[in-house]
């Protein structure tokens, strides 16, 4: 310890600008880290890559998604467990520790050094949850209109996925055409933090939604009741997984979790990979790992054509990476991080084919095989919710103007179900638009309703009418409702919650 270096000092797009140095103190050792990373960033870069152990088995445990969305890097941290390493960031002095299953909440944990939990209460007209594309541009739409907006994100930055993504957008300057994701999420917190009517909460959970219309979020120091008069739940996506021996090995890794720590933080997932799935995410993260450095052995994907576009699997051909159709993977093995994979061809009902066997000699298998949405918050304020295999699972039904069967609760992007960063900025705006009609005096709300159905003639008539997104088109016609469908759900599925 530290087994190896695993930053990145050059690559061909991104410049890694990382802050000062700073000491923590990793199981009594004191090690280097570099504000601006999370603890487990900060603790893979330095080759480690166990954070914890399993409670019923004693599995390894390492990254994953890298968002805070799942349990693979709850760590013990200043003597609190079960904390989300991803999202903590490094501070001088910091005590860390790898836990074995759920931990020991200590009663000395850091009281020296703790902080006494405060409470306060904010009245808002508009809370957005969530601090990715939809959710910035949801506020800055809402705060142009003299809405005051409070923002809540689990990150200790703004962004979302944006900040993993390094491609340039397609599209007019008005759509951020021509920028790259980081540089679209630096652009959008910058005017966040320029308006003074936006409220930015990060490194806070919004934990729950409660009769009266009140929101639970909690951050490390403060406890906020939030009282809205409209919530934009802008909650994003979380990693599918998928089912094979020895999947939970660390180095088994989410293809946003692989970006997030190499794109946004600067620090190679692995050496030598194997990418499931050739979706857009799986070729575009793969060429991504190769401009970073990392080996890719191959491609696999169980259909029998490429699911993304020909110009990003062009891109990886000429590296001389293969693409293998009607494969997946079947197994992997290691000891506490993953050693070597066999993948194997698949037959016309996706039955491994005996004597295909390939074996790799690699430390990460990079999952792409979709997202889901996180509608868990709007499950929970009793949002009537639909099952659409376009959309990635569960997702709220809702009107034209996105707002659910929860008045005055609105959805927008990936948590509407899954689409991509562009469609997300424009319902992002769709459902301010509809929070300010509902908010503010007769002539304002006018103009933006005006606005808004020129963005969703826009989205549903041009941008959603390309064939390559039929799907999600599909998808979004499956959950789209009139008004008169909203008000008999609401009779017929009260919510115990709403707004206004």
């Amino acid at each position: 310890m530290p087994l190896r270096d695993r930053r990145i000092y050059e690559h061909p797009i991104l410049a890694f600008h990382r802050g000062r140095k700073v000491i923590f103190y990793f199981e009594g050792q004191p090690v280097e880290a570099y504000e601006g990373e999370s603890v487990a960033v900060a603790l893979y870069a330095l080759g480690v890559d166990v954070f914890s152990w399993s409670p019923r088995l004693g599995r390894p445990r390492g990254s994953f998604c890298m968002i805070g969305k799942c349990s693979s890097c709850f760590m013990t941290i200043n003597g609190v467990p079960n904390t989300k390493a991803c999202k903590y960031p490094v501070r001088e002095g910091l005590v860390v520790e790898r836990q074995r299953g759920w931990g020991v909440l200590r009663e000395s944990a850091s009281v020296e050094n703790s902080t006494p939990i405060s409470s306060e209460r904010i009245e808002t007209d508009v809370l957005i949850v969530g601090g990715g594309p939809a959710g910035l541009v949801a506020a800055l739409t809402a705060a142009n209109y003299g809405l005051d907006v409070v923002v809540v994100d689990e990150h200790f930055k703004l962004g979302g996925q944006l900040l993993k993504q390094t491609h340039k957008f397609f599209g007019s300057v008005e759509l951020f055409g021509g920028l790259r994701g980081f540089q679209i999420a630096e652009e959008l917190a910058r005017k966040i933090r320029e308006s003074g009517r936006i409220k930015v909460l990060t490194s806070s959970v919004a934990y729950g939604v409660f009769r009266g219309g009140l929101v639970g979020v909690a951050s490390e120091s403060t406890h906020y009741v939030v009282k809205p008069r409209a919530l934009i739940a802008t909650t994003g996506a979380q990693e599918r997984s998928l089912d094979f021996p020895n999947n939970d090995l660390p180095g088994v890794v989410g293809a946003g979790g692989a970006q997030t720590i190499m794109n946004e933080f600067g620090v190679e997932p692995g050496e030598n990979a194997l990418v499931v799935g050739s979706g857009n995410v799986g070729l575009i993260v793969a060429y991504q790992l190769l401009q970073a450095g990392v080996r890719v052995s191959a491609v696999v994907e169980i259909m029998p054509e490429i699911g993304g576009w020909f110009v990003h699997a062009a891109k990886i051909r000429r590296y001389g990476v293969p693409i293998l159709t009607r494969h997946t993977i079947k197994y992997v093995e290691g000891a506490e991080r993953v050693e070597r994979a066999v993948v194997a061809a698949v037959d016309e009902k996706f039955n491994f084919v005996p004597g295909t066997e390939r074996t790799y000699d690699v430390d990460l298998v990079l999952l792409a095989i979709g997202l889901e949405p996180d509608s868990r918050l709007a499950i929970q304020a009793g949002a009537v919710v639909k099952y659409v295999p376009e959309l990635g699972g569960f997702a709220p039904i809702r009107t034209r103007l996105l707002e659910t069967t929860v008045k005055n609760m609105f959805i927008a992007g990936d948590a509407s179900g899954i689409e991509e960063a562009t469609t997300a900025m424009l319902e992002g705006r769709v459902a301010a638009l509809a929070a300010v009609s509902r908010l503010v005096e007769s002539s304002a709300s006018s103009r933006a309703l005006e606005e808004a159905e020129k963005i969703l003639n826009f989205l549903w008539n041009e941008y959603r009418a390309s064939p390559l997104l039929a799907r999600a088109r599909r998808g979004k016609e499956a959950v789209s409702i009139a008004e008169s469908v909203l008000e008999e759900l609401r009779k017929k599925y009260p919510a115990p919650v709403s707004f206004g």
